[in-house]
């Protein structure tokens, strides 16, 4: 099996999973195998049988075929990212560790607190976006122009078209008390800048975040320093 025929097929499973509400250890007795081989299924780390898929096809209430569909279907469909930075040093950091793990979902970047809010409402300088997907994880800094990050997500959490989406607070520090009040908004965790991708790997698995897609290393990598990868949608101010 391809290799990204693995990582689409083992977040499928970890997502239709997390769909029926089960854990790991409950998928792996439905489907009668070792919980460390579904773990690794759903990594991508192991190249499953075609009997061990299938059980898990029934284990989840798939068929088969329709298995191997929703892992298709992903390909064709990379969920989007959200970072609201107005910081632009921060942002490249950002953007140049997603590119170094092979990270390949488009990352949409907005840099104040009223345009995140016009990007996901579709409203002002986003009024273009009336029928375009909502982003299904935002990574909100908290010291924003216009409108700081706690107003944001007050705004966020408070509506129901998207008080469903991860929202990940981006700090430069661990202070409590500020991460209290995002707890207590309903963000969902935080990460200490400058973000690397093994700080935001953890935190996407935690929120079972079965959605990026990682691009395989090629023979002969190419080293830039621009974030060619990753699919970089900068809007607001130069």
């Amino acid at each position: 099996m391809a290799a990204e025929l693995k990582i689409l097929l083992g977040n499928t499973i970890k997502s239709r999973r997390s769909a029926l509400g089960i854990s790991q250890e409950e998928l792996a007795a439905r489907a009668g195998l070792h919980r460390t081989y579904v773990s690794d299924v759903e990594r991508g780390a192991r190249n499953p049988s075609l009997e061990s898929v299938q059980k898990l096809a029934s284990a989840l209430e798939l068929s088969l075929p329709t298995l191997f569909q929703k892992a298709s279907d992903r390909e064709s469909r990379l969920v989007e990212i959200l970072l609201v930075e107005d910081n632009l040093h921060d942002i490249k950091l950002t953007t140049r560790a997603f590119e170094k793990a092979r990270v390949m979902n488009p990352i949409h970047v907005v840099r104040d607190g009223v345009e995140a809010l016009e990007f996901l409402f579709a409203t002002g300088r986003h009024a273009n976006r009336k029928d375009a997907a909502l982003p299904e994880v935002i990574l909100l800094d908290l010291n924003l122009p216009e409108k700081n990050g706690i107003e944001v997500l007050r705004e966020i959490k408070a509506d129901e078209r998207t008080r469903r989406i991860p929202v990940v607070i981006l700090t430069i520090s661990s202070r409590e008390r500020d991460i209290t009040e995002c707890r207590r908004l309903g963000a969902d965790t935080y990460i200490v800048k400058p973000v690397r991708f093994e700080s935001f790997g953890e935190v996407a698995s935690n929120l079972n975040l079965a959605w990026t897609l990682v691009r395989p290393l090629s023979d002969a990598t190419i080293e830039s320093d621009l974030p060619g990868g990753a699919r970089l949608a900068v809007t607001g101010r130069s």
